[in-house]
């Protein structure tokens, strides 16, 4: 009987794991994206249009729809110049939808001696990892949500591509379902409130954070936004959607106060902590799980500037 018992632990242990997302997955995906080969993966050049196809391949091996046409890459042209966004669906059991998204573009390189490259690991390679990992996690499973991948092209120019998508006619089925937006920037380092915490900016606009809280597994928190006299809920690409009245924040674990590798050379692989991202990853998508459009529907106060 002991070793029954043990048998059926192990294999409960087993599985658990299994549909965990590996540290060295995530590794891989945001070493990629900030590599020195993407050099710093600035809009309207190859390399940022390979960062596009990398990411295109990823949502692939994730067994995700398209959002539109028959791409994952979804054209958008700006003064001429055209680039692409990165958009997938992940159908649920229901036709509403969660959105989660971050931007794949950076600012490239410059004309110094030496490291002369933006890798944009933290900035935000970290948030398109977030993303996929989220997808790596439900590829095998069915949420009570249906789910929607965004990776924007062209923040560091305006917002660009969050802007374009979000215009973009043909996802107005999924727009018109969508509960909420979680829009991932900057999430590769630990927080000023430790490890397997989030903040959320524009907190005192919506409920989100709340609701999502209640349901939140293994310690895992969204805090309130330290910086709300900064206004980043406005100067990310969740306004694009913020615009359409959809609930959409922004997430991040930077603590401003500490940080010296935003928009500098050092932001690479080494600000990255591989384990706070792995159970940020993790915890968020069980506590996903739990989410439906029963208990999880934020709503927007009067506060908010459409």
């Amino acid at each position: 009987m002991k070793k029954l018992t043990y048998l059926t632990l192990s294999l409960f242990s087993i599985a658990t794991f299994a549909q965990e997302v590996s540290k060295e997955r995530i590794k891989t995906v945001i070493s990629t994206l900030a590599s020195d080969e993407m050099k710093g993966r600035e809009i309207w050049t190859p390399e940022n249009e390979n960062a596009a196809h990398y990411i295109a391949n990823l949502f692939k091996e994730n067994k995700l729809e398209y959002c539109t046409g028959n791409s994952y890459l979804i054209p958008f042209e700006y003064k001429g110049q055209k680039a692409y966004n990165v958009c997938g669906v992940k159908k649920g059991k229901t036709d509403k939808y969660l959105g989660f998204s971050g931007h794949f573009d950076h600012i490239g390189t410059s004309d110094k001696t030496g490291d002369n490259i933006y890798n944009g690991a933290d900035d935000d390679a970290s948030g398109i990892t977030t993303l996929v990992g989220i997808a790596d996690y439900f590829k095998n499973k069915k949420p009570e949500f249906s789910m929607v991948f965004m990776a924007f092209n062209g923040e560091e120019k305006g917002m660009l591509g969050s802007r374009a998508l979000s215009e973009d006619k043909n996802l107005d089925k999924i727009y018109n379902n969508m509960t909420a937006l979680f829009n991932f920037e900057m999430v590769a380092t630990e927080s000023q409130w430790g490890k397997n915490a989030l903040y959320m900016t524009g907190d005192g606009f919506s409920d989100l954070d709340e609701l999502f809280n209640q349901y939140a597994v293994n310690g895992l928190k969204i805090n309130q936004d330290p910086y709300a006299k900064q206004q980043l809920f406005y100067r990310s690409d969740n306004v694009s959607f913020v615009k359409k009245k959809i609930i959409a924040h922004s997430f991040s674990t930077v603590d401003m106060t500490k940080a010296t590798h935003y928009h500098h050379e050092n932001d690479d692989i080494n600000v990255v902590d591989f384990d706070n991202m792995t159970q940020i990853i993790n915890n968020f998508g069980k506590t996903l799980e739990k989410l439906n459009p029963k208990n999880f529907a934020p709503k927007y106060n009067d506060q908010v500037k459409f």
